[in-house]
């Protein structure tokens, strides 16, 4: 697998929206997981939190902006990211430039695992074993 290739093969369905591109880099496994992606003008990673698995980014193209808890910020191509479990690993990433912004998004994988989409309102749930579901979360009155 090269980073660099533009084959990206057939795209599954992006229930969230963000319409990006993306490929896995390492296949399913119990724990390690990888995957490229690549995002146009206006596409968009969601804003999630994982409860159970951390990621690190990396980025290898471009100057995404990243969206956390804390705020926003335009990262430079190079650099590293980590977002650990739990809210402080909340993290958007977002193309607002003219140019393709290209990133590995690297991780644990915990299995089950349950991420929030505060922006949706929405939380998954998933299994090494088939389980996905998607659940609304009602407001708080």
């Amino acid at each position: 697998m090269n980073v660099w290739d533009d084959d990206w093969g057939e795209q599954q369905e992006d229930w969230s929206g963000g319409g990006g591109l993306s490929k896995r880099l390492v296949p399913r496994g119990p724990e390690l997981g990888a995957s490229l992606y690549e995002l146009e003008r206006g596409n968009f990673m969601i804003f999630h939190i994982h409860h159970g698995s951390e990621e690190l980014l990396i980025v290898l193209r471009g100057r995404p902006t990243l969206r956390t808890l804390a705020g926003e910020r335009q990262l430079e191509e190079g650099e590293v990211v980590h977002f650990p479990t739990g809210p402080d690993g909340a993290h958007e990433i977002r193309n607002d430039t003219g140019e393709a912004v290209r990133y590995v998004v690297a991780g644990i994988r915990v299995s089950p695992e349950v991420v929030e989409y505060p922006d949706l309102q929405k939380v998954t749930g998933q299994s090494n074993h088939g389980i996905f579901f998607i659940h609304d979360v009602e407001e708080e009155s």
